[in-house]
């Protein structure tokens, strides 16, 4: 899985928070094309043909876990962006609760939440794998109203999907409360 862009460009004064300008990747978005999900707050996972791997970040000073299948290197930062073995992951045990709650998985990728994991924002009693593909979906509505939403819920984010495989992401804690990304359109 490729770094999702974050629809607004970031600050460089404080890499938290968000520009009112919309990042050049991602104005599809405002234009109203793709599909608005819930962003799931967990660890990525990956099941293909080779196995269940974990999303993994590797800073440009440290070396690669074994095994380690490279997707993208961000050109600011340095940080390669891959896939690991699950078994080798620090979340392996998390993981391997979680599929022996649930059977069937077909290939793609997942969210692992539960009580263990970035202390369990999402309130699962057991460890579990949110399929991407199956998240909930959004009806059209503006970015703020989104995020207001998912505010209101408590809920991480919204991820929108393009038709053509991109995506695009917002947190709420991209936006401090009561601020709004963009001017209210005239």
């Amino acid at each position: 899985m490729r770094k999702i862009p974050t629809l607004f460009r970031r600050d460089p004064d404080d890499m938290r928070r968000v520009l009112p300008e919309v990042h050049p990747d991602c104005q599809w978005v405002l234009d109203g094309e793709g599909i608005a999900t819930r962003k799931y707050d967990g660890t990525c996972v990956m099941l293909d043909e080779a196995g269940w791997w974990a999303r993994r970040e590797v800073k440009p000073d440290k070396t690669p876990p074994p095994n380690f299948r490279p997707e993208e290197t961000d050109p600011t930062t340095g940080k390669t962006v891959g896939w690991e073995p699950i078994a080798q992951s620090s979340f392996a045990k998390f993981f391997d609760e979680a599929v022996a709650n649930e059977t069937g998985h077909p290939a793609g990728t997942y969210e692992l939440c539960g009580p263990k994991i970035n202390g369990n924002p999402e309130g699962y009693d057991t460890h579990v794998l949110v399929r991407h593909d199956a998240a909930k979906r959004f009806s059209q509505m503006s970015p703020d109203a989104l995020i207001d939403h998912c505010r209101e819920m408590g809920y991480e984010g919204v991820v929108w999907h393009h038709p053509d495989g991109r995506m695009a992401k917002l947190k709420v804690r991209d936006l401090p409360p009561n601020t709004r990304p963009l001017p209210p359109a005239e």
